[in-house]
């Protein structure tokens, strides 16, 4: 190496181990620069800045339809539960972190001591994952949102004449959710007094528990994720935990990968439940954080998404679906009829969303993930941070163009993105027959049921 390359590498890196996250304030609130590498652990305001400002915000204008004859008809839209508390699973790797720290972390910075003697372990494990306040909110202010997006079809008329449909996932977390998306609604319009049913179905919301093929070769099989366990024992990830140590002031023995996935998640969880900048976040520098993000997407991408074939063909009863209710809506507006069901409201998981995205194509880096191509992976496609969010959502919204036919529009996260894979000039605002004929071999293919049997049946 040049010795001026190899001056710069050390000034960088002289730099990169002593910077700690910094915050910035956003209409005063204190954001830690490290929140954008929270991969699911993110606030929905990270992904939609502009929310920071007014968070019944829309942007109308990103909705360019190709024909003032356009009128939406039906809108699917599959959404992730709101901000929720830690699992009791990782409630129990936070409590080891913070008992460490108590008995053995030195005194030598402000924020140390603030974690010792002001900062308290308010996290117990029978939260368990459960929706927190600002989950409801999240839920109920993309409701009110959505209705500013789409008034013909998220509107007062279409849900009290039973033009709505509510499906859920059985976890309080997504019943609580679709509840707050139903009170956002209801409390808009001035009818609270009313009753708005929700169906509870895990075969949709939850299909990655019912799908055995998954559930044994991936899900309950280490060697599934075997590229996320060497990059946890890899050279950037024990450098992470290194500069852990030392700013603790413990041992390089006393640091594990889950003690460092802790640490990232007091400093998420404090943020995103209580909006506060935590003294956590000060064990990280942004370096620290890109690869505590990237071990996140080598798991996300092994288990949910194109590491194995399984992960997105679980999705496909929630894919058929999807399209069943697509194709209704497109049969009675084609008919002249009024359609029947104008909005489907879904609500579920990241791992709900994750499969789905993936069988649809979305996301697809040209490389797969792996333990050793980190370093040129930094402009990757597949960055949950950027689109699995808390109340992440996939809106599919079916238009009826006249003379220009069926139109359907995906946008993820209340932005239109394109179809994978179709012309440029028809992946954004696609022909809804187009579509069709895109996914064929998914539409008449992909069988629930033959794709998650174990071993299949010979012909």
């Amino acid at each position: 190496m040049p010795v001026f390359s190899l001056f710069v590498y050390f000034f960088i890196g002289s730099i990169s181990c002593c910077s700690i996250d910094s915050a910035k304030t956003i209409n005063g609130v204190k954001v830690p620069s490290i929140a954008k590498y929270f991969s699911t652990k993110g606030r929905y305001e990270e992904v939609n800045p502009y929310l920071s400002d007014d968070i019944l915000a829309v942007n109308k204008s990103l909705l360019q339809l190709p024909s003032v004859k356009c009128r939406e008809v039906h809108l699917t839209a599959i959404i992730r539960h709101g901000t929720r508390y830690p699992t009791t699973k990782n409630v129990k790797k936070m409590q080891k972190l913070y008992d460490l720290v108590l008995r053995q972390a030195s005194d030598k910075s402000s924020w140390l001591r603030e974690i010792k003697n002001v900062w308290k372990m308010w996290y117990t494990e029978d939260m368990d994952g459960r929706l927190v306040q600002k989950g409801v909110k999240d839920h109920k202010h993309l409701a009110v949102r959505l209705s500013k997006f789409f008034p013909s079809l998220v509107s007062k008329e279409n849900l009290r004449r039973g033009r709505f449909k509510f499906i859920t996932s059985s976890k309080h977390r997504c019943v609580n959710s679709t509840v707050s998306f139903k009170g956002g609604l209801t409390e808009l319009w001035g009818l609270a007094d009313h009753e708005f049913d929700h169906v509870v179905n895990d075969a949709l919301m939850r299909f990655f528990d019912q799908c055995t093929k998954f559930v044994n070769e991936v899900d309950e099989n280490p060697s599934a994720t075997a590229e996320v366990d060497k990059f946890k024992v890899g050279p950037e990830m024990r450098r992470v935990l290194e500069k852990i140590a030392d700013r603790l002031d413990v041992p390089y023995k006393s640091i594990t990968d889950d003690m460092a996935e802790a640490a990232f998640y007091f400093c998420a969880y404090d943020f995103a439940i209580k909006t506060v900048n935590s003294p956590w976040c000060q064990l990280f520098d942004e370096i620290d954080a890109q690869v505590m993000e990237y071990a996140s997407d080598l798991k996300h991408f092994w288990k949910r998404g194109y590491g194995h074939d399984i992960n997105s063909k679980s999705s496909c009863i929630l894919f058929h679906d999807v399209f069943s209710r697509l194709d209704k809506a497109a049969n009675e507006s084609k008919s002249s009829n009024q359609v029947t069901e104008a909005v489907t409201i879904q609500v579920g998981h990241a791992e709900t969303l994750l499969p789905l995205l993936t069988l649809l194509g979305f996301f697809k880096d040209s490389d797969y993930l792996t333990s050793t191509n980190y370093a040129t992976q930094t402009q990757r496609s597949f960055q949950t941070s950027r689109f699995l969010p808390y109340a992440a959502n996939l809106l599919l919204v079916l238009y009826d163009c006249g003379e220009d036919g069926l139109r359907l529009q995906p946008l993820l996260n209340e932005r239109p993105l394109s179809f994978p894979g179709m012309a440029d000039d028809q992946a954004s605002f696609p022909i809804y027959q187009d579509i069709r004929e895109h996914y064929k071999e998914l539409l008449q293919g992909c069988d629930f049921e033959t794709e998650c049997q174990l071993f299949p049946n010979s012909a």
